[in-house]
């Protein structure tokens, strides 16, 4: 699919907040809405746009969640570099965004449980027996401030932050 910049500030648009009526995307590129329409479905279509997801806080939803990031070292296997043990661990329901990442780790992973023992056993009993996993680190998250580019904090209009010396 060829793309111009129209379908890129839609991308960029929809990223930022994906239930932008059309009407109003339509006015922000200034397209019509049928020709805004058209381009997302295309978009969807050639899977650029793979999903719509809501930012949820949980906590306030009242019910708990623990997310941590697991970083894995690894070692490739010939012919297939990481992709082989990245589709095993995609398969997991607990893992929420798996990387190929830079640096001392190979695999950083977002996981999600009940608690944090739901999340050990997770790894202890799936991800480090696998072959080719050679080292985890596990971090839990302990307070969410923002969330794909929506932030947590909720202060009134005009409320201003503490300010010292």
């Amino acid at each position: 699919m060829t793309m111009d910049e129209k379908d890129l500030l839609i991308l960029h648009l929809l990223e930022e907040n994906s239930q932008v009526p059309p009407g109003e995307l339509a006015t922000m590129v200034e397209l019509t809405v049928e020709d805004v329409e058209r381009r997302i479905r295309a978009m969807e279509e050639a899977r650029i746009i793979r999903k719509y997801a809501a930012v949820v806080d949980w906590e306030r939803a009242g019910r708990d969640e623990v997310s941590s990031i697991i970083a894995l070292k690894v070692s490739p296997e010939r012919d297939f570099g990481y992709d082989k043990i990245a589709e095993r661990i995609a398969r997991f329901r607990e893992v929420r965004a798996l990387r190929l990442v830079s640096g001392r780790y190979d695999f950083i992973l977002l996981v999600k449980g009940k608690n944090m023992q739901e999340i050990a056993r997770f790894v202890s009993e799936h991800i480090a027996p696998m072959d080719r996993i050679r080292e985890t680190t596990t971090q839990f998250v302990m307070k969410t401030y923002k969330e794909n580019g929506t932030p947590y904090d909720e202060r009134e209009a005009g409320e201003r932050l503490p300010y010292s010396f």
